[in-house]
């Protein structure tokens, strides 16, 4: 009997396995070492009754869900607290930052019924405060800034008393999309800046440094009542200085809210961890942003943009209050 090589067989065989890969872009960059955790980065495993009833309802509205497709450390914690937080417009990113384990590729159509989902799983897990984010959405027009807005109105509607809390993309180059959003009046609207302007090239090479920073200028230009925030992961090899003079970028921006959290590699093809930052360093980061005038600081290994977002609000709005209170004694 005789064998026929079939090329073509190769390559169907080579399409499948690279469709079945989570960051196929990835996949020719070398192998990375995973560093062991610190004891201050381990989490117990989820298990708890809420978390699974929490579970239930995200799967019975089809919802998909940051927490899960960024894989957080966080998760089994605020899922036992019915705090879920909802990534809109799909489970597939259009950019492919060397930092982020959401799966990257064509992502499809919207779903127009999404904002009612969302709104429905809202209402039956009882949210006080949401945090809404979305995959990066570059084939669309407006980069899905109305598919946001759609989101916000469906929340509202039938949950009058949440407060909604945003976290968008960059909107690069869609023209109008960032006053689009804004115009739906988030309570907080956030944009990560996720690291230091150095290190753009290498781990957000999709982005613009200061085009992000513009962005949130933008927000407090149309809209001051807004509050805004924005997160940065240290550990990614920045300098302590140029932390620190991000927090000067933001604080011109008037941003209200900065987070500081341990960057944790996702696998062997994304981005070195340089170093694991002590629990310390993150204390003295927050004791400078306090100093440099954020009206809120979250800085901690285990600080992600969403961690305590509900509690963290309520203490944000306080802050607000009490600065208004003393500039009008």
């Amino acid at each position: 009997m005789v064998t026929v090589y079939d090329k073509n067989k190769d390559k169907r065989q080579a399409a499948r396995s690279a469709a079945a890969l989570r960051h196929p872009e990835k996949q020719k960059n070398p192998d990375t070492p995973i560093l062991r955790k610190p004891p201050w980065l381990r989490v117990k495993a989820p298990g708890s009754k809420v978390f699974t009833e929490t579970q239930k309802i995200v799967r019975e509205h089809g919802l998909v869900t940051v927490c899960e497709e960024a894989s957080c450390p966080n998760m089994g914690e605020c899922w036992s607290k019915r705090h879920a937080t909802m990534m809109i417009m799909g489970d597939t990113c259009t950019r492919a930052c060397a930092f982020c384990n959401v799966k990257t590729g064509l992502p499809g159509a919207l779903d127009p019924s999404e904002p009612e989902h969302i709104a429905s799983a809202v209402e039956k897990l009882a949210l006080e405060h949401v945090v809404i984010t979305s995959v990066d959405r570059d084939d669309l027009a407006d980069g899905g800034a109305q598919h946001f807005v759609n989101v916000v109105k469906a929340i509202r509607a039938r949950n009058p008393a949440t407060t909604i809390e945003i976290l968008t993309p960059d909107f690069l180059r869609k023209g109008g999309a960032v006053e689009t959003v804004i115009a739906a009046k988030p309570d907080v609207f956030n944009h990560n800046l996720e690291t230091v302007p150095r290190l753009y090239p290498t781990i957000r090479p999709g982005a613009r440094y200061f085009h992000s920073l513009s962005l949130l200028a933008k927000v407090k230009e149309q809209d001051p009542a807004q509050f805004t925030k924005s997160g940065l992961m240290v550990g990614l090899g920045e300098t302590r200085e140029e932390v620190t003079q991000v927090m000067d970028d933001m604080r011109s921006a008037h941003i209200d809210f900065l987070t500081i959290g341990q960057y944790l590699q996702p696998t062997r093809k994304h981005a070195a961890i340089d170093r694991f930052v002590t629990p310390e360093e993150f204390a003295a980061y927050e004791k400078i942003a306090y100093a440099k005038g954020f009206l809120m600081v979250s800085s901690s290994p285990l600080t992600r943009s969403s961690y305590l977002a509900s509690e963290d609000f309520e203490k944000l709005r306080a802050a607000r209050n009490a600065k208004l209170g003393a500039s009008h004694s």
